[in-house]
């Protein structure tokens, strides 16, 4: 004997959705059997129509809503049950822009989705804006009316029940959120992805990747949300601002990145985010530094040290300073900054808030450090450094590409300023063997700044020396920016931003 399946139930419902179709049903035919067999509002019967789970509707709005300038929203499985409950206790109501998307999805109109209950509550502007969408439209000139006198001001006990009905609509438009707690969090977890990969990944993939989450954030910006909800949206959009900004100055194009910047600070300060302000200012720090803007290098360094952030930003900010002050040849600044940078080590608490890019392990600390003592004569020292570096990079989970770059640039350096023209050559051998798309601009000016070195070395027209040279300018040649900047007529590959 076959058992009986519960009433109600998802095997009950998938049954009578099958044996309808089945029989020529329509979806729609199907939500209004569903509507009066289970007494289920609009909006769920049209869901259960299509055999869909409130993520997959959630997926779907998602989708429409990204097709549609303006009408993005970040919806979740929790955000569509509140909006398919409401009006109710726990719920939220829905936006007009949400009940359009809704319908889409479901392939039916807003009229559909919305029973008494709905229309009870619904705000008579909105109402009005319904009528108005619904209402037929002929070629015909309509026959022209009387103006309709405005209704006369209500008074006496009828005032303190319309101001309140007033209070009362503007509250549930307050209340109405185009994003849910579960999305936000996501979106700052996708935050972080993008950050940790950058470290290992192809930049100009995972510029596409932010370019996109970005502007996924700012069109939920332009929607509504709670003050926090849009606090942590600025928050999100600051940071990918500044993965933006770092990405196009790491690819040579520091103006665009000052944009970015600048977009990614006003972020911070709309958001009131004192660890988004920190690392934006050791961001538009590390851009001035390569557009040889040497003082607003530091200035920038300096103002983000004044903010009270955890996790490892103070130490980036410590170790930026010094490396601006080492390149306008102020050693005594330089070595000062340094002493802040070990101070700033041991005094890091808590965890970075994004973690990859914005964070700074001491390996990268100590590339900074070895960058420094080159350009203030302390080859032996910078030698020191690198070789701790590459100790603590071995041990890490994550071995960022541009820093252990960056790493083996400084250790050949130093071999050349202490006269060991042999070592410099075999320590440049892993930063050849990087491929293309890792050479980023960065890494081009150390590798350049090398070549120069070794041209002023005793040991500058020695076999090994001019062989090595010709091999990092032949490096050179091959780079990321160079593969981004060529046209489709150019020889070699062309990836469009």
């Amino acid at each position: 004997m076959t058992p009986r399946t519960k009433p109600g139930s998802k095997a009950d419902r998938d049954a009578l959705r099958h044996e309808m179709a089945a029989a020529g049903c329509a979806v729609g035919e199907i939500a209004i059997e569903m509507r009066a067999r289970y007494r289920m509002r609009a909006r769920e019967a049209w869901r259960h129509a299509h055999g869909w789970t409130l993520q997959e509707t959630a997926d779907r709005i998602n989708d429409l809503g990204a097709r549609r300038p303006g009408e993005a929203v970040a919806a979740d499985a929790s955000l569509a049950a509140k909006w398919e409950k409401w009006p109710g206790p726990s719920t939220r109501r829905p936006t007009l822009a949400v009940l359009l998307l809704m319908a889409a999805a479901f392939g039916c109109s807003v009229e559909d989705i919305l029973d008494l209950e709905d229309r009870r509550a619904l705000p008579e502007s909105d109402l009005r804006i319904l009528r108005h969408a619904a209402a037929p439209t002929t070629g015909a000139e309509q026959p022209a009316t009387a103006p309709v006198p405005p209704a006369p001001e209500p008074t006496g006990e009828a005032l303190v029940r319309t101001a309140a009905d007033e209070s009362a609509a503007w509250a549930q438009w307050a209340e109405a959120s185009n994003v849910g707690d579960i999305a936000l969090e996501q979106l700052l977890a996708d935050t972080r992805a993008l950050a940790s990969d950058y470290l290992t990944g192809n930049p100009a993939a995972l510029f596409l990747r932010t370019r996109a989450m970005r502007d996924r954030i700012f069109a939920l910006l332009e929607g509504r949300q709670y003050p926090g909800q849009s606090a942590d949206l600025y928050v999100a959009a600051g940071y990918l601002c500044g993965l933006l900004a770092w990405m196009s100055s790491d690819l040579g194009h520091l103006r665009e990145a000052d944009t970015h910047g600048r977009t990614g600070w006003l972020c911070a300060e709309l958001a009131g985010h004192d660890g988004l302000r920190a690392w934006i200012s050791s961001t538009r720090s590390k851009i001035a530094l390569w557009d040889d803007r040497l003082r607003d290098a530091v200035n920038h360094a300096r103002r983000g040290a004044t903010y009270s952030a955890g996790g490892t930003v103070g130490l980036l900010l410590a170790c930026q300073e010094a490396d601006a002050w080492s390149m306008l040849g102020a050693t005594e600044e330089a070595q000062s900054a340094l002493v802040r940078a070990v101070g700033a080590r041991e005094a890091v608490s808590g965890v970075d808030e994004i973690g990859g890019l914005f964070s700074c392990p001491p390996s990268r600390a100590d590339n900074y450090a070895a960058a420094v003592h080159l350009r203030i004569g302390q080859p032996g020292a910078a030698l020191q450094e690198t070789e701790s570096a590459l100790a603590l990079l071995a041990a890490q989970p994550v071995r960022a590409y541009g820093t252990e770059a960056q790493i083996h640039i400084s250790r050949a350096t130093a071999f050349v300023g202490c006269g060991e023209p042999e070592a410099a050559t075999e320590a440049i051998v892993p930063v050849l063997a990087m491929p293309p798309e890792h050479r980023m601009d960065p890494v081009m000016r150390r590798v350049r700044e090398l070549s120069a070195c070794m041209a002023r070395s005793s040991a500058a027209a020695s076999g090994a020396t001019v062989q090595a040279r010709r091999m990092l300018e032949d490096w050179c040649l091959d780079s990321a920016p160079r593969m981004l900047a060529l046209s489709p007529g150019d020889a070699g590959p062309c990836l469009d931003l």
